[in-house]
């Protein structure tokens, strides 16, 4: 491994902020009951659900553009 810096996998904390506003959008569209913090109480499909609804968006977005 190089010991130069390689910021490719930090996220801002405006990022992060970001993608959990957007992560809360997905959720509260498809009616699953996301909370701040831990949700392991979700079902393997409520949780699937959330990132197939976040990348759908996300292509459709760029199709888009």
């Amino acid at each position: 491994m190089s010991s130069k810096s390689n910021n490719s996998g930090v996220m801002t904390e405006k990022g992060r902020e970001a993608l959990e506003r957007f992560k809360m959008e997905s959720a509260s569209e498809l009616g699953v009951n996301l909370k701040q913090g831990y949700n392991g109480d979700l079902t393997s499909r409520e949780a699937g659900s959330i990132g197939g609804r976040m990348v759908q968006k996300m292509v459709n977005a760029y199709k888009m553009q």
